[in-house]
């Protein structure tokens, strides 16, 4: 069985000797800036953390989708940038894989001849499936011992005594409720969702009732989702999603 651990307080996996990361969303910062938000681009910070979160024994990068943010059409941030930052990728990897993203329309004019592009279908490396999420995986993908997938940005919502509420990015893992269906003969035993790799993305709180997740794989009933735990990226198992719903709650405002 193919070691799947994940990188303390960063989010990432490694699968063997592979590195898995996934939401790089190179650019958001120009789609901000659309929006009134003046930032500084922090797209050479996320490769000193990927640098960070590669030990010795990876020799491999493995991109789950949304490499670039724009979508349609696409940036002069990202033009610039992306190219820079794999051909800066390739002095520490010797492989780079880049799965197809919902973003990641017509990537291949961004990266360096190199990067091997996989369909929106996923990869798979020894017995671990790898997709980003937006569309079914293969049967093939579908077949292995384990799946992993990016898309959803997961996080886990705390809510204090008065309202107040922080929200941490989070792991998701769990197990399939089935071990095959009408598509697919062979199902995963487990999933795993990793949460983005570009901090200034935030997350969607999966233990909100709130917000349904997206993607095919997750939202329908081959997966437990309910009795999916959701960890902290220093490891801390917070327990069960069901056991951790947050209903609607509405903040009071302090008089003055």
């Amino acid at each position: 069985m193919t070691e799947i651990q994940p990188v303390y307080n960063i989010p990432a996996l490694t699968v063997g000797s592979a590195l898995v990361i996934g939401d790089l969303h190179i650019g958001v910062e120009s789609h901000m800036r659309a929006k009134g938000f003046h930032l500084v681009s922090r797209t050479n910070e996320m490769l000193k953390e990927i640098y960070k979160a590669a030990d010795d024994c990876v020799n491999r990068l493995i991109v789950l989708g949304d490499v670039k943010d724009s979508v349609p059409g696409s940036t002069k941030q990202e033009y610039r940038e992306i190219p820079d930052f794999f051909e800066k990728l390739f002095e520490r990897f010797d492989i780079i894989d880049v799965v197809r993203g919902n973003h990641d329309t017509s990537i291949e004019e961004f990266l360096p001849g190199r990067v091997k592009v996989h369909p929106a279908t996923g990869m798979r490396l020894d017995d671990v499936g790898l997709a980003h999420g937006h569309r079914w995986p293969s049967a093939d993908v579908m077949s292995c011992r384990t799946l992993v997938m990016a898309h959803n940005h997961p996080a886990v919502m705390f809510v204090d005594g008065v309202g107040k509420i922080m929200t941490e990015p989070c792991w998701i893992r769990g197990r399939f409720a089935v071990g095959s269906s009408e598509a697919y003969p062979v199902l995963p035993e487990r999933f795993i969702v990793i949460p983005a790799f570009n901090r200034m993305l935030g997350g969607s709180p999966m233990n909100s009732e709130e917000i349904e997740p997206i993607g095919p794989v997750l939202g329908s009933g081959l997966v437990d989702f309910d009795g999916s735990h959701l960890y902290l990226l220093d490891g801390v198992d917070l327990g069960k999603r069901s056991d951790l719903m947050v209903r609607k709650t509405r903040r009071k405002i302090p008089k003055p």
